[in-house]
């Protein structure tokens, strides 16, 4: 999996979900910059990068105003999205997420790889169901 791949290569978390949608052909390459803050908790342990990630590509294609013509139903969209993490692992801060874990230590970056996964998985499926109900 490329997000994966890209996280392990030195991108974050957040920017490793871009990178991945990027490569799907999901969103365009100007979103990466966009991502680069919102690592870390956006640098302060709140919400997981990985999951701002993913909102900003629901957000990019079903947003208000988005430049495809898609219905804007991103709020919806990232409630389903965020309803399926947070059933998963209890939580969507980064802080909590990685409690126990030192900041930039290989078994945190390793911790991880599993929020990224699961954030890559999860968005492309949600965004499967909305093409295959359209």
């Amino acid at each position: 999996m490329k997000s994966i791949e890209y996280f392990l290569n030195g991108n974050s978390c957040s920017e490793s979900i871009i990178l991945g949608s990027i490569d799907d052909g999901i969103c365009d390459k100007s979103l990466l910059a966009v991502a680069s803050p919102f690592s870390g908790g956006i640098g302060s342990g709140c919400l997981c990068g990985a999951v701002s990630g993913s909102l900003m590509v629901i957000g990019y294609l079903y947003g208000k105003n988005n430049s495809f013509g898609n219905p804007p139903i991103a709020r919806e969209l990232a409630k389903e999205f965020m309803n399926r993490f947070k059933e998963s692992h209890g939580a969507t801060c980064c802080r909590v997420l990685s409690r126990g874990f030192e900041f930039g230590s290989p078994e945190r970056k390793q911790h991880c790889t599993n929020f990224v996964e699961f954030c890559y998985n999860t968005l492309n499926n949600i965004l499967r169901d909305v093409v295959k109900n359209d």
